[in-house]
C-alpha cells in the first residue's frame, strides 16, 4: 500500500511543445466539432485543454452545404458541413473577443480557394492575439481547376512559404489522409510549418437503400470517429519515421489509451473531435486516464514517449 500511495503522489508532467508554443497537456479540441468552442464551455471547463482549434475561417462568409449534412456509421460519423463559417471580419469583430475570455491557447483553422485568400485571412488574424493557425489544405484550388491544395506538394510548398513570410506564430498544416501524403508533409515542413495535423477526415459515402440516394445531400462526406483510428495511426507512424516531424494526431481518439497510442507512434499532441459529440466531458475523462496509464507504466514525463513505439 505504501508504494501505491507514493506512486499516486508523484507529479506528472503532461506538457508538450509545438513550435514556439508550450501547452500544459497534449489535448486539443479538433476543428469543427463544436464550432468555435463556445457551446462546449457549457459542459467542459475549457481551461483544462492544451489548446482549442476553431472551425475553419475563410475570407468571405460561407453558408455551407444543404442538409442533411451528417450521417452515422458503425464506429464513425460522415459529415459534409461544407466549411460553413461567418467569414474573417465577423470572426474578428464578434467571435474572437468572446473566445479571448477562455483561459486556453487558441488556434484558428484557416482556408481559402486560392493562395491570395489564404494570405488575406492570415494577415487579418495578425490583428488578434491568437497563438497559432492551422492551415487546412484539403480545399479545392479554384485557380487549378478545383484540384485540392493537399494533392500538389509544389503548391503546398508555395502556399506555406508565403504564409510563413507573414505569420510569426505557431503554424500547423492539416494534412489530407489521401494522395501524396508523405511528399506533401515534407513540402510543408521544408516551407516553414512548425507542425502537422495528421489527418483530416477520409472521403466516404453512406447510402440510403430505400431512397436509393446518399444519406448526405452533398453526396460524399468525410469519415471521422474510431473507425479511422488504425488508418491514421499508421500515417502518424510513417510520417514520424520518415521525417521526425512534430505531429498532432487526429482521428478516432476516445480514451487515454488512444492518446498514448498516438504519442508512441510519433505524435506530440492529439486532437479530440467526434468523441465530444457523444460525451462533452470526454477530454476531462481522457486526461485522468492518461495520468493513470503513465503511473502504471512508471513514466512521468509524457513528452518522453513520443515515437517510442517498438518495432
Amino acid at each position: 500500500m505504501e508504494n501505491t500511495s507514493k506512486e499516486a503522489q508523484v507529479k506528472l508532467d503532461l506538457s508538450v511543445s509545438l513550435g514556439p508554443l508550450r501547452l500544459q497537456n497534449p489535448l486539443l479540441l479538433a476543428s469543427g466539432t463544436w464550432g468555435f468552442g463556445e457551446g462546449l464551455s457549457s459542459y467542459l471547463d475549457l481551461s483544462i485543454l492544451g489548446a482549442l482549434v476553431t472551425k475553419g475561417i475563410s475570407l468571405h462568409p460561407r453558408p455551407g452545404n444543404p442538409p442533411p449534412r451528417i450521417a452515422e456509421t458503425p464506429c464513425g460519423l460522415v459529415n459534409a458541413i461544407g466549411l460553413e463559417n461567418p467569414g474573417l471580419e465577423i470572426f474578428k469583430r464578434d467571435i474572437w473577443p468572446r473566445l479571448a475570455c477562455f483561459k486556453v491557447p487558441l488556434l484558428v483553422n484557416v482556408f481559402g480557394q486560392n493562395v491570395e485568400e489564404y494570405l488575406a485571412v492570415v494577415e487579418g488574424l495578425l490583428e488578434t492575439k491568437i497563438q497559432g493557425i492551422e492551415v487546412n489544405i484539403s480545399c479545392p484550388n479554384v485557380k487549378k481547376g478545383g484540384l485540392q491544395f493537399g494533392q500538389d506538394p509544389k503548391t503546398v510548398a508555395l502556399l506555406i512559404k508565403d504564409i510563413r513570410d507573414i505569420w510569426p506564430r505557431l503554424l500547423v498544416v492539416k494534412l489530407s489522409p489521401v494522395g501524396p501524403v508523405f511528399e506533401v508533409a515534407e513540402s510543408a515542413l521544408d516551407a516553414g510549418a512548425d507542425a502537422l495535423t495528421v489527418a483530416n477526415t477520409y472521403p466516404a459515402l453512406v447510402v440510403d437503400v430505400i431512397r436509393r440516394k446518399p444519406d448526405i445531400a452533398a453526396g460524399f462526406g468525410g469519415l471521422s470517429g474510431p473507425a479511422i483510428k488504425p488508418l491514421t495511426l499508421r500515417l502518424v507512424r510513417e510520417i514520424y519515421r520518415r521525417l521526425k516531424a512534430p505531429i498532432i494526431g487526429c482521428g478516432g481518439i476516445t480514451s487515454g489509451q488512444d492518446v498514448l497510442a498516438y504519442i508512441l507512434a510519433g505524435a506530440k499532441a492529439v486532437q479530440i473531435g467526434t468523441a465530444t459529440l457523444l460525451d462533452p466531458m470526454a477530454p476531462a475523462r481522457i486526461l485522468e486516464e492518461i495520468e493513470d496509464l503513465l503511473r502504471q507504466i512508471h513514466e512521468y514525463r509524457l513528452a518522453q514517449l513520443t515515437g517510442e513505439l517498438q518495432d
